[in-house]
């Protein structure tokens, strides 16, 4: 039979599974804050951090287990410990939250990591290529057919866009909104004459663990128009959780909105400054 709490309560010995639960919880918060900052600054490769991750978030549902062992414990002996109990919980939810939701979206959405308005003739990494060599990197080269049409089943309205400014101003407004977002730019080519074609190659970085994501935007004139197409790669894992065809979205909506706002702007006019009147001549 389970023993009732009373006054003598606070004299029983804690339960070592509360403590080891709660114990458990806090190294393994360390173990993941350290891991985001190895990956975020680039300390170690990707696969020794990402074990550090993964091994935090094994602790944290170890954490868990004891803590259910300790509750059960608590309630049959009516030892002391609770409290620590439910704060190991509470950090347990807190880091198992996130990647458990991340968990079901790799379910839902298909496992791809390149995302173009442009599958037929997607913007190439130039510069980047550079910088997609090492352990566990996705190549430059673009993900082909079978990319391209999961792509169209899953997010098929991210299309070419076409807009009805000049190549310059779109090139403009483009570059704009990659400084406005902070991508991190590795090249950036204006349109010149006589093929007068604009690429930008930036890097973003998703927003916890910093994971860096490859971009490639090109604008060129179509007539008096201009059409820009933009491809976002994720530089490692064969799946990106979304999180490119998001961007590419966002871009795509922001510059059109942008260049919608830019094309209704008046056009200055130079002031025609008055003929001068005729000097006067004075008759003597």
């Amino acid at each position: 039979m389970a023993r009732r709490f009373s006054a003598p309560y606070q004299s029983e010995p804690v339960s070592s599974l509360a403590s080891w639960a709660r114990n458990l919880a806090v190294f393994a918060v360390v173990a993941v804050v350290v891991s985001i900052i190895i990956v975020r600054f680039g300390f170690l490769e990707m696969k020794p951090a990402l074990a550090t991750f993964f091994g935090g978030l094994g602790i944290a549902a170890l954490s868990i287990l004891f803590g259910l062992a300790g509750f059960a414990a608590i309630w049959q002996n009516g030892s002391r410990g609770m409290a620590r109990i439910l704060l190991a919980f509470l950090i347990d939810g807190a880091i198992l939250a996130y990647p458990a939701y991340l968990g079901l979206q790799y379910r839902k959405l298909p496992a791809i990591h390149d995302i173009t308005t442009d599958p037929i003739d997607p913007p190439r990494f130039d510069a980047l290529a550079r910088l997609r060599t090492g352990d566990g990197a996705n190549t430059a080269v673009y993900a082909g057919l079978y990319s391209a049409e999961q792509q169209r089943q899953f997010y098929p309205d991210i299309e070419p866009i076409e807009l009805e400014i000049s190549v310059d101003r779109a090139y403009a407004i483009a570059l704009q909104l990659v400084n406005k977002r902070k991508w991190l730019i590795i090249d950036e080519r204006a349109p010149q004459p006589p093929r007068r074609i604009g690429r930008i190659e930036a890097v973003a970085r998703s927003p916890i663990m910093g994971f860096r994501e490859d971009i490639a935007i090109r604008v060129v004139p179509d007539g008096e128009d201009s059409r820009v197409d933009i491809r976002s790669a994720s530089r490692y894992f064969e799946s990106d959780l979304g999180s490119n065809a998001a961007r590419v979205k966002k871009f795509i909506d922001d510059l059109n909105t942008a260049a919608d706002a830019d094309a209704l702007k008046p056009v200055k006019k130079t002031p025609v400054a008055p003929p001068k009147a005729p000097a006067k001549t004075v008759k003597k």
